[in-house]
């Protein structure tokens, strides 16, 4: 199969397209004919080598974490799905940006997603969601994202909304007609955080979900009341710290497939920001790299 690989930690430029061993799936799996993957924070810091005392890796190593596609090979104790299917999902932290993937979570495309959103929700819409679900109800109650333009911000921000939520993001001024597509309050981010909200949000806000790692912490459990009022899935020792909730994100087939119903009824759409070939990934994760995206970067195979 063709894949992007790297041979060595280092930039985008170090991304090549070569021929590849075809995987095969194992207990429990799915393989998939990869019709676009999409690149995340992970997949750029793997490949720098920023996490390699983590997460080492066996190199060459192909990157991407989620991907949609069809069906063509289907592992051993696997029901509910069959050759063919439109699915989206998760494998390992790296293998997804090429012809054929493994995944270990998966659910069937919406019909009203195209390749590339469905490829866009997987790691965003589970990683959105156990944030959310740490914080309890969301139903009357005013949640603030923070970083809400991003993959997993924009996706909290519709899942919330659809939750009942009243939803308030910050992001640059340049998004927040973005976020008010998504169904948002917009806000910048940044010193005066607090005063801004007291206008926006008079009755106070419940509960806060930080996406972003960019510092605000300490003023997000100020403006909540209860560091347990607050998750983040971006800043692990920043919440450590203060005692919020931590969140990291898990292969969880149930969470792919709520994801999946909120698509089917028109509630959540990933949002791209744009697609790139895959002889162009050392763009994309470049791009991605820039930071201040607006919804997800996809790769189309």
């Amino acid at each position: 199969m063709r894949a992007a690989r790297f041979h060595e930690y280092g930039g985008a430029e170090s991304l090549v397209i070569e021929q590849a061993s075809d995987p095969h799936p194992g207990l429990g799996e799915i393989r998939v004919r990869v019709a676009a993957a999409s690149v995340n924070p992970i997949d750029w810091k793997l490949r720098a080598g920023a996490l390699h005392q983590l997460i080492p890796l066996e190199l060459p190593a192909i990157p991407g974490r989620d991907a949609a596609g069809v069906v063509d090979e289907i592992g051993d104790g696997v029901q509910g799905v069959s050759i063919g299917d439109r699915v989206f999902g998760l494998g390992g932290v790296t293998g997804a940006t090429a012809e054929l993937v493994i995944l270990s979570a998966w659910a069937h495309v919406p019909d009203t997603w195209n390749d590339e959103q469905a490829a866009g929700a997987g790691l965003a819409s589970v990683t959105a969601m156990r944030g959310l679900n740490v914080l309890g109800s969301l139903a009357g109650r005013t949640l603030l994202v923070e970083g809400a333009a991003g993959g997993v911000g924009s996706a909290a921000v519709e899942i919330a909304g659809a939750r009942g939520a009243t939803v308030i993001g910050t992001a640059s001024e340049r998004n927040h007609e973005f976020l008010i597509s998504l169904g948002a309050v917009p806000t910048t981010y940044g010193p005066g955080l607090a005063q801004r909200l007291s206008a926006l949000a008079p009755h106070g806000v419940d509960i806060a979900l930080d996406t972003a790692a960019s510092g605000s912490l300490d003023d997000l459990v100020a403006i909540t009341g209860d560091p347990t009022r607050v998750a983040t899935v971006a800043d692990h020792a920043g919440g450590q710290r203060l005692g919020t909730h931590v969140v990291n994100a898990e292969n969880d087939s149930t969470l792919l497939s709520a994801a999946a119903e909120l698509g089917r009824q028109g509630r959540y759409t990933p949002r791209i920001e744009q697609t790139y070939p895959l002889e162009r990934i050392a763009d994309a994760h470049a791009h991605a790299e820039r930071g201040r995206t607006r919804g997800k970067i996809v790769i189309c195979i």
